[in-house]
């Protein structure tokens, strides 16, 4: 997975993001992990639905299109359940309450720096 810094208008808001780039990784997703902190993210590309079965905690579930615009945000999607957005090209998963907590809304155009 490739590593990068997220940026929302023009600014660092301090969340890591692993990004995927294969099947495999995006299969993957956050499975086997115990937490994910409200600084780190996990951005699934080429990915228009995730599912929740079989992880150990709730995600806000942004959806974006192809130019990396917030198109649908999921807060707080718990265990054992299937989201999806037509509209969506990738999906960046992040801690339940780190969308709010970081300021994201539909419409915001987010930026992944490569982590150095």
């Amino acid at each position: 997975m490739k590593l990068a810094r997220l940026y929302i208008r023009g600014r660092d808001i301090g969340v890591d993001v692993s990004i995927t780039e294969t099947a495999q990784e995006r299969m993957r997703g956050l499975l086997g992990h115990d937490a994910l902190a409200p600084d780190q993210a996990l951005l699934l590309r080429r990915c228009g639905s995730i599912h929740t079965f079989g992880m150990r905690f709730a995600i806000d579930v942004l959806f974006l299109d192809r130019q990396l615009r917030v198109v649908a945000i999921n807060h707080d999607v718990p265990r054992r359940r299937m989201r999806f957005s037509l509209r969506a090209a990738h999906t960046l998963e992040m801690a339940a309450c780190a969308a709010r907590l970081h300021g994201l809304a539909v419409g915001d155009s987010l930026v992944f720096e490569a982590a150095s």
